[in-house]
């Protein structure tokens, strides 16, 4: 069965694509639009229409021209049909505009309702002491920053905390949408819980971090929500460069009737307004909103919840590095022992049975491993500790080995430097050397990218267990997507230059920095940052945190630490740092699809100046009758055609808004000219013939 890390190139976009499918599908719920239809009314609230420049000009004109109306209504004057239908068809942009963000986020508040019933019923079991068992009950609103919980089995963990005592399994599914459960024990970088989730198994206890209000769930829920979003700077430049537009078109159409009045006629008020509304960006204004709306949730559908549109938009600005932490994202994170390599005058059993003794008692996986291997290649099977009265030796990092005593015969394995002193220790021979033999095996596992395992029995060095990092299945593949992209790789491990050389070039990534400490890695991305590079780092551990502080991107895993929960600004809640390459993909769909339908909105003008300038000047100048190449109906015909499909195709555009532009990973000049192409010249060609479909219609029902 294929595991989600063994995906081949263009997995990550082909389910991007299923789940942006999903999204479009989203408009045929129920659930969702008949809010969405209450919210567009409520959303013509003045301060709400303010947060959006375009709509709020078009509201304003929309309201100045239903107050004409309303006087010619009572003094009998006017084309009452004409105007009538052009100011009924305003208001339908602004509340098509507003559909269109209100759809966006009504497909969050489903899942913030939850979210927030599973916050506000949970209870806590508050310690009285910590070190205690006693506990009292209270809600988990009431929580303060420092209390100690226990939760036990069956047990909501009230809020965000670090596990000080004791090892649970945890269901995460509250959160992740995955019910698969998770371990979380106290120490190390599995320690972080999240409040919402749930104890299945065995007892923790819990020093709340988050205060009141500010927890991970809080986060979230004003995240789907939508309505705390922030603008980021792209959207705001934006919004900025299509008031300017707006005030452009605004200085044009007034100065419109004083060329009237040279001409010797008038235009009406109904129809300047009718021209401004059409020529000013209504489409991308009345959609900009729901894109950045929309490309938040698919961050969240994909399991990433992002603390800023900030860090989407840079997502998709990555190009040029990419930091990865080696173990666990390129390798599979737990070594495994694949051969024993024996000294000269030492049989390869003789090695295996005291590489699986010095194992029988190690509960890691490589520790596991050994104990495999001895039984499957030389059929040597596990020995009951007990009888053989054995004292297991653990490892530390001071040490660097492990090992066994057992009826007067030591076994030491570990870091060759690490045994070769045991060895000189035991042996009292203080100048003994590493033998040559031994160097040359040591050297021949580091070159293959496997760690080596030195083994020695009662100060006789028998030989090295080649301990291999498995590489993930596809991960291959997927570098070469992200390379596609545009972006460069970037290895970082803790191993030493040989290993990390060899799992570099295994992997295919494109360079690698060995024996990295905290400090190496944020030197590493101040240099990449200060040449001009957008960086994106995945972590996990506390010693992660300051690097993920300075990425641009920084995305931390949920099973990671709060430290690295806090420092980043995108939480991955599957904890799969390669969905780094989703990640991307989401944040350049995002920037791709505010940019090919800023480029749709404006270019489709083309074809209301078309309609809409021969319309009303046809009676002053009969030589602009050739600028009406549709050959619309009539002058009004024309108008209302114009302004009628001006307010349609924002609802035609909605899906493509919410889904987002397809991505597919090629250069930039490739995806510019593929989106110029379709949105451009696209944008020119279906406005001329949305138009004279909407003015035949116009016309056979006698409307103009």
């Amino acid at each position: 069965m294929t595991s989600k890390h063994e995906v081949a190139a263009g997995g990550a976009l082909a389910a991007t694509r299923k789940r942006d499918k999903a999204a479009g599908m989203a408009l045929l719920d129920a659930a969702i639009l008949v809010p969405a239809i209450g919210d567009a009314f409520r959303k013509l609230d003045p301060r709400r229409l303010a947060r959006n420049p375009v709509m709020f000009v078009v509201g304003v004109v929309s309201l100045l021209t239903t107050v004409l109306f309303v006087a010619d209504l009572v003094h009998g004057s006017g084309n009452l049909l004409f105007s009538g239908q052009i100011i009924a068809w305003l208001w339908v942009t602004v509340l098509f505009a507003n559909f269109a963000e209100a759809v966006a986020e009504g497909r969050g508040k489903a899942q913030a309702a939850t979210l927030r019933r599973t916050r506000t019923e949970a209870m806590a079991k508050v310690l009285t002491t910590p070190e205690g068992r006693a506990w009292r009950e209270i809600s988990a609103l009431d929580l303060k920053a420092g209390n100690v919980v226990l939760v036990e089995a069956g047990d909501l963990i009230p809020s965000d905390g670090e596990v000080i005592e004791g090892v649970a399994s945890v269901n995460e599914a509250a959160i992740t949408g995955e019910s698969a459960p998770v371990i979380r024990e106290s120490g190390g970088d599995r320690s972080a819980v999240t409040g919402g989730t749930q104890v299945i198994s065995d007892w923790i206890k819990v020093r709340i971090t988050a205060a009141p209000g500010s927890t991970f769930l809080d986060r979230m829920i004003a995240l789907v929500e939508g309505a705390q979003r922030q603008k980021t700077p792209n959207e705001i430049a934006l919004n900025i460069l299509l008031a300017g537009m707006t005030l452009i078109f605004l200085f044009a159409t007034v100065t419109i009737p004083s060329y009237a009045s040279y001409a010797g006629g008038s235009v009406p008020v109904i129809v300047l307004v009718a021209l401004f509304v059409t020529l000013i960006p209504t489409t991308i204004g009345a959609l900009l909103s729901a894109i950045g709306i929309a490309g938040m949730d698919r961050l969240v559908r994909f399991n990433v919840l992002a603390m800023s549109g900030r860090a989407v938009e840079a997502a998709g600005d990555v190009d040029t590095l990419l930091l990865l932490d080696k173990t666990g994202t390129i390798t599979l994170g737990n070594r495994h022992a694949t051969e024993f390599i024996p000294l000269p005058g030492v049989s390869e059993r003789e090695l295996a049975d005291a590489a699986q003794l010095s194992s029988l008692a190690d509960e890691t996986p490589e520790g596991r491993s050994i104990v495999v291997l001895a039984k499957e290649k030389y059929g040597i099977r596990g020995r009951d500790m007990a009888p053989l009265h054995a004292h297991l030796v653990p490892f530390t990092a001071q040490t660097r080995m492990s090992g066994i005593d057992l009826d007067g015969s030591s076994i030491r394995k570990g870091a060759a430097e690490a045994v070769v002193a045991w060895v000189r220790q035991v042996t009292n021979n203080p100048n003994m050397q590493m033998p040559r033999t031994l160097r040359d095996a040591v050297e021949k596992v580091a070159k293959a990218g496997g760690t080596p395992l030195v083994v020695a029995r009662d100060g006789r060095i028998l030989g090295v267990v080649y301990l291999k990092d498995i590489v993930k299945g596809g991960i291959r593949e997927r570098f070469g997507e992200l390379r596609r992209m545009g972006i460069r790789t970037v290895m970082i491990t803790g191993d030493n230059p040989l290993t990390a050389a060899a799992i570099a070039a295994e992997a295919g990534v494109d360079d690698f920095l060995a024996e990295a400490t905290p400090e190496a890695k944020l030197a590493l991305i101040r240099k990449e940052q200060a040449e001009g590079k957008l960086v994106a780092m995945c972590g996990d551990g506390t010693n992660d945190a300051p690097a993920l502080a300075q990425a641009d991107v920084g995305v931390a895993m949920n099973t990671g630490t709060m430290a690295a929960r806090e420092a980043g600004n995108m939480v991955d809640l599957d904890s799969d740092p390669t969905k780094l390459i989703e990640i991307v993909a989401i944040g350049k769909q995002l920037l791709m699809t505010r940019g090919a339908l800023t480029t749709f909105s404006i270019a489709n003008d083309v074809a209301k100046y078309f309609a809409i300038i021969p319309a009303m000047f046809v009676a002053f100048y009969p030589q602009l009758d050739a600028l009406n190449i549709m050959r619309l109906a009539s002058p009004q015909s024309a108008i209302l055609s114009a302004i009628i499909f001006n307010a349609l195709i924002i609802v035609a555009l909605i899906p493509l808004a919410l889904r987002g532009v397809p991505y597919r990973a090629s250069g930039a000049a490739a995806l510019l000219g593929r989106n110029l192409l379709i949105y451009g010249l696209g944008g020119v060609i279906v406005p001329f013939v949305g138009i004279k479909a909407v003015d035949l219609v116009v016309s056979a029902l006698g409307l103009a």
